[in-house]
């Protein structure tokens, strides 16, 4: 299978903040051959990278690819059948320009970097499929915020996709999620070495901070029942260690419990990989997001989409919900276009697009050979259910063939 791991220099990019720079470089992965009508675009969620099937670059920092279990050869998005490629987007730190990049004059741009939307990245991932040669799609897939960047896709470009899949996705961010990631970013930013930004190359780095960040996010990332069944109140020991964080001397006498081990872990492992100004940018496009905005509605927003949209979303998921994908399915519906929303019954969260592929692959990949009509492709209006008012298909029907 042919594999690509490059950068390309866009040239002049001008952001929706009004802002430019004089030159933007997207890295991005490629998988399979092209041959003119057969590409598949897909978009990373928050802290992904372009490392999404694991055969290129190492330069990522991740441990493996973001998404092996569904894209690759003989897997849901088949790597033998379609042209895969996924971009870094701007402001990450995987090698796409972001803080971290170094400006013309050679210096870090920090918080100088422009601020970055959801709209910027589907403006830089058209501008990179036109230098690769790729016009219309075959299709756009995105979980997670991923999920917001492919519906901007249908928004923003309403004839460039036959197919549009938004995994775990929403029109927009509600309250709660709002209020968590404001308080994520306030951990980075009350660090001491955050540094107004300016901390690169300094002996210290707001690690602290931006491991609390990751630790909120995880905490949103699963759900109740899910963490009841990994962690319940069990003690990792006495004796574990608690070298993450300082600790008040009377927590000696209290257990180091498994949900704080799994937290620290995670918030460990990730403050090596990513950088504190990124996650700052990224969630803020995250959270300012919304499908309406310049439009009357969600509909309006949509009216124009040429293919069809397949919305999966999961029971267990608080952080982007089954009711915000079924808002979107009315969305498409009320203006006449083929969508289907396909609600999986799972106890893993928002994690459940990651860590379910089973119930993830078939419809995906029976929705991008055969649409809404896909064998596996099931919609919460067969029953006659719209406008929130559904039932779950249950996750028997999700089995491999």
């Amino acid at each position: 299978m042919k594999t690509d791991t490059a950068t390309v220099s866009l040239g002049r990019f001008d952001f929706a903040s009004g802002d430019e720079i004089e030159n933007l470089e997207v890295a991005y992965e490629s998988y399979g051959e092209f041959d003119g009508d057969n590409a598949v675009l897909v978009c990373h969620a928050l802290t992904g990278s372009q490392n999404v099937a694991g055969y290129g670059s190492e330069t990522t920092g991740q441990a493996r690819a973001w998404w092996n279990d569904i894209v690759g050869p003989g897997k849901a998005i088949d790597t033998n059948d379609y042209y895969v490629v996924c971009a870094n987007v701007p402001g990450s730190c995987y090698g796409t320009t972001g803080p971290p990049s170094t400006d013309p004059e050679g210096d870090v741009y920090g918080t100088d970097f422009p601020p970055v939307t959801v709209g910027d990245w589907t403006r830089s991932q058209r501008l990179l499929l036109d230098e690769l040669g790729v016009g219309r799609l075959h299709a756009v897939v995105g979980g997670s915020v991923g999920g917001m960047n492919v519906l901007d896709w249908a928004k923003r470009y309403p004839d460039d996709a036959r197919y549009v899949v938004s995994v775990a996705g929403a029109a927009r961010l509600g309250a709660q999620c709002l209020a968590l990631d404001a308080v994520a970013r306030r951990a980075i930013t009350t660090d001491p070495n955050w540094n107004g930004g300016d901390y690169y190359g300094a002996d210290a780095e707001p690690k602290d901070g931006l491991a609390l960040a990751r630790q909120i996010g995880h905490i949103m990332y699963l759900s109740k029942a899910s963490m009841e069944g990994k962690f319940g109140r069990r003690s990792a020991g006495r004796d574990a260690q608690r070298d993450s964080f300082p600790s008040d001397p009377a927590a000696a006498f209290f257990p180091y419990r498994d949900v704080e081990s799994y937290l620290d872990y995670q918030a460990e492992t990730f403050i090596d990989r990513f950088d504190a100004n990124s996650y700052l940018y990224l969630t803020r496009a995250m959270d300012d997001y919304d499908l309406a905005e310049g439009y009357e509605d969600d509909a309006r927003a949509v009216a124009a989409f040429e293919g069809e949209a397949l919305l999966l979303s999961f029971t267990g998921d608080w952080h982007f919900t089954s009711e915000q994908s079924e808002t979107v399915a009315a969305a498409f519906r009320e203006t006449g276009i083929p969508v289907a929303h396909h609600v999986v019954e799972s106890d893993h969260g928002h994690d459940a697009f990651l860590v379910e592929p089973e119930k993830v692959g078939p419809p995906l990949r029976d929705f991008l050979s055969d649409g809404v009509d896909g064998r596996a492709v099931h919609d919460t209006d067969e029953a006659g259910n719209t406008g929130g008012d559904f039932a779950p298909v249950h996750a028997s029907l999700f089995s491999n063939r």
